[in-house]
């Protein structure tokens, strides 16, 4: 093993006998997922097999042996052991520095791909020279279609999430516009954002606009980045034949030192922090106050409304001590508290 830096060490996969440049660098983050990681990985070379690539795996400090059994079984995998946990956004950029395609293929552990998929995304790319980043299709195990393609956050979108209206009314194109759910997901479509766990960007685009903010541990850096891909004059897609199983929250379940919300698993602080990170960013503090005070008072409103029902209000409870929490520790959003969260 070689110093990579400070933060992390690399071990590389084994010689190829070729020094070209391969056409995809597909890249992994883990976090103590190492019998799924297994099985991704598995799925995943099998589904490059055909297609120049490299495969990236940076380990996030897991303590439950992935790293070694990536080291073990996948020889072929370029390593990346970082020596704490990084977080979703500052892994990847460590990735990039190691990759050498023209093209980045995110992939989570608990994501799975078929060769039919990459090559999809692949085509599309090279068909639209535009495009700097495409996301597909993701199926949860249970076989049904997940949001994969979203609207940028605004004040109305969280509003029409966090009331029940979004789930209430689906095939609204009011009430469904932040998930796009009133749509045909078997049409592809140009769209602000689309989710990072398995998305194709093209190196040329990070050349300009960079990649990820690390300010960003988890949630919200790929709706920042393709915001500022957008900004720039770039294109973000979804295409759904580029579609994978996505098993969803598979690290999530593993931290139990944070509030982990009902939907989709999402640990509400972390949650918390991004957004503000993401509205103070891009809207600026008043915005920041604004979305914060939104979830707050809703949820005030909801412990008032539910007063005979003490789950549903402590759970109301905890989310306002959270977001007044989330907003004097980034500083309403000014500032990203000290990695790891």
């Amino acid at each position: 093993m070689k110093s990579l830096q400070p933060t992390a060490v690399m071990q590389t996969a084994n010689d190829t006998g070729t020094n070209a440049a391969p056409v995809a660098s597909l890249v992994v983050v883990s976090f103590n997922t190492r019998d799924l990681l297994r099985k991704s990985l598995t799925q995943m070379l099998l589904a490059c097999a055909d297609v120049s690539h490299e495969v990236i795996v940076v380990d996030n400090a897991s303590h439950d042996g992935s790293a070694d059994m990536i080291a073990a079984e996948f020889p072929q995998i370029i390593l990346v052991r970082a020596k704490h946990n990084l977080g979703f956004a500052a892994a990847n950029n460590l990735a990039r520095t190691v990759a050498r395609g023209e093209f980045l293929v995110l992939v989570n552990p608990d994501a799975f791909i078929t060769a039919a998929a990459l090559h999809h995304a692949l085509t599309q790319m090279r068909a639209t020279p535009r495009a700097a980043l495409g996301g597909g299709l993701l199926v949860g195990k249970d076989g049904n279609a997940e949001p994969s393609a979203r609207l940028f956050p605004s004040l109305l979108n969280d509003f029409l999430s966090i009331s029940g209206l979004a789930a209430k009314f689906p095939q609204s194109r009011l009430c469904g516009r932040f998930d796009r759910t009133w749509a045909d997901p078997h049409t592809a479509a140009e769209v602000d954002w689309v989710p990072g766990a398995f998305c194709i960007v093209r190196q040329r685009a990070l050349e300009e606009v960079g990649f990820f903010d690390e300010r960003f541990f988890l949630y919200y850096e790929e709706v920042d980045l393709c915001r500022r891909l957008r900004q720039a004059g770039w294109t973000v897609w979804y295409w759904p034949q580029m579609q994978a199983t996505h098993w969803g929250g598979e690290s999530s379940k593993t931290v139990t030192t944070h509030t982990v919300s009902n939907h989709g698993r999402q640990l509400t602080q972390w949650r918390m922090r991004s957004a503000l990170l993401y509205y103070r960013k891009h809207h600026g503090r008043l915005l920041a106050l604004a979305a914060a005070q939104l979830e707050i008072l809703w949820h005030r409103l909801r412990s008032w409304k539910n007063s005979h029902n003490l789950a549903k209000q402590q759970e109301s409870t905890a989310v306002v001590t959270a977001m007044q929490q989330a907003w004097r520790q980034t500083l309403g959003g000014r500032v990203s508290p000290p990695r790891p969260w």
